[in-house]
This record gives structure tokens, sequence and C-alpha cells, in this order.
């Protein structure tokens, strides 16, 4: 699952896209990703069960490095500015988050480099070369340049925030009313689709981060359950066997693949099939958006 931090100044909404997204309050969320291709997938296969793709979103409680360190582990963040109280500067506002997260990875790289340079006493060298990489990059940070723009390879133990996909979002008349959204968010669908004059202004924010974390989706299907799942463009079949189970991908042997629309202009599998549509894969076959994956393992 697709964990996405939340991230804004005091009073720019964060709380309130968290709401606008799931309908629910606290820090914490799951939203369903909508996609139009998994419905159509499951009236084929016959499927008793639909199952989205879903986020889990985290909503921090303020800036600063220490609450910003809860986002470490997150995959992308969403940034949310105050375009609507007349008393910011939505540019403003997103330069300071900027350098919120430039200032809260300084922290984690000075923190790492003094315990590394520490333990580096004992004669590791591998702890020595640790030594040798943070120092400039403590260097880059302290010039006020975020890692995104760090030409080589970070070193693996570190966990940063500015290298992370970040997508904008402004609260107010030039960009989302997310109060509104949150009370539409309340209702039945139906009822906030007859509010709306078209989709939700949060399905393209949803998009937005699908497109910046550089993820794609994929399906399996079957009579019990038609189901999509998130994996990062450029992985495997084997990575895609590995989300959906991880004895799947232990016994992973091979796996038949039909596109999705193939497979709902055939009008079954077998059909597809017939037609020469559906093929087979091993674990290196690098999955493609809208693939629907039928995985065989021995365990």
């Amino acid at each position: 699952m697709l964990e996405v931090g939340i991230v804004g100044l005091p009073g720019s909404g964060r709380s309130t896209l968290l709401s606008a997204l799931t309908g629910g309050h606290g820090s914490l969320g799951t939203v369903e990703i909508q996609d139009e291709r998994l419905p159509a997938v499951a009236a084929i296969e016959g499927s008793r069960k639909v199952t989205p793709a879903t986020l889990q979103l985290v909503d921090v409680p303020g800036a600063g490095p220490a609450l910003l360190g809860n986002l470490r582990k997150v995959d992308a963040l969403l940034a949310v500015v105050d375009g609507f109280s007349g008393t910011r500067d939505p540019a403003a506002d997103r330069d300071a988050i900027l350098l919120e997260l430039l200032v809260a990875d300084r922290d984690h790289v000075e923190k790492r480099l003094e315990r590394v340079r520490t333990q580096a006493k004992s004669g590791d060298p591998r702890l020595r070369e640790e030594v040798a990489s943070l120092e400039p990059l403590l260097a880059h940070l302290e010039a006020g340049r975020s890692l995104s723009e760090w030409t080589e390879e970070l070193p693996p133990e570190l966990e940063p925030l500015t290298t992370k996909p970040l997508v904008l979002i402004e609260n107010g008349p030039g960009g989302i009313d997310l109060k509104l959204e949150a009370e539409l968010a309340e209702l039945p669908s139906d009822e906030a689709a007859e509010f709306r004059d078209g989709p939700s202004a949060l399905d393209a924010v949803l998009r937005d981060i699908f497109g910046a974390a550089e993820l794609i989706t994929f399906f399996t299907a079957g009579d019990k359950e038609a189901r999509a799942w998130t994996l990062r463009r450029g992985e495997t079949a084997l990575d895609a066997a590995g989300a959906v189970h991880t004895d799947l991908a232990r016994g992973f042997v091979r796996c038949e693949v039909i596109r999705w629309s193939d497979l709902v202009e055939s009008g079954s599998r077998a059909e597809a099939s017939r037609r020469g549509l559906q093929r087979v894969e091993g674990k290196t076959y690098v999955v493609e958006d809208g693939d629907v994956l039928n995985v065989r393992s021995s365990v």
C-alpha cells in the first residue's frame, strides 16, 4: 500500500485535506483509488468482490524536524499551502515548507554523521567510508541545497525527505476548496455529485500522486475477487507477485498476462487466449499499467 504524508504550516488545511480524502478524522486514514477499468475487468470475470487499490495518508500536526521525521518512511508527500485566509502568500508557504524539509534532512544527516563518527573509531573501514560520504552531504545541505539536487548516490542508510515525490495543493479559490470537499466527503457519493460540476477535484490530486511517485496499477481477477494493486513503474512480475503475497513470489513459476482492454474486448479470458492476446511471461517481465496478471506459483 502506498503511504503518503501530508505536510503544511499550521492553519494551512492539512487535517481538512485528510478529512476530504478519507471522510474521517484523526491523523491517519485510507482512501480508495477509483479506477473505471477495475469493474470492467470484474464484470468479465464474474467477480463477486471488487477491491480497489488504496493509499494510506499520514498527517503530522505541524512542521519542524522532530515531527517531519515521522514521515521518513512514506512514499510521497502532499504539501498544503494557505490560499484562503488572505493573510498568507501560497508561494511563500511553499518555500517555507521546502525549507522545513531541508532543515529536517540536515538534522537527520548531522545526527547520523555524529553517530557514525563515534562508531568509526573502532577502525571499521565501512564506517569510515560512510563518514567520508556524509561530510560533503552535510555541507551540501548547510549550503541550502536539497538532497534532490545531490548528483551522486546517497548512502542507503539515510531516509531523506527532500528526495520524496511532492505534490502541492493550494487550499482556497485558486486551488481546491478543501472545506467544501471535506463536507461533501461526509455525504453519499450520489448526493455529493449533485453539488459538483464534474468529478471531485481531489481525483486529480490522487492522479498527481500516482504520477509523481511513478506508480502503475495492475489487476488480479477471478470469480471470487477482482483487485487493483499498485507497483512502481519499472518493477517486474516477481515484484507484482510479492505485492499480492510473499508466497507467490517465493514459488514463482510463470505469469499469464493480458491487457485489461484486450480482456474486456474479447469478453472472456478463454477468447482472449484463443486470439493470442494472453501471453506467458517470466519473473523479469516489466509490468505495464493496466495489465491483468495470473501468477502461477509452486507454493
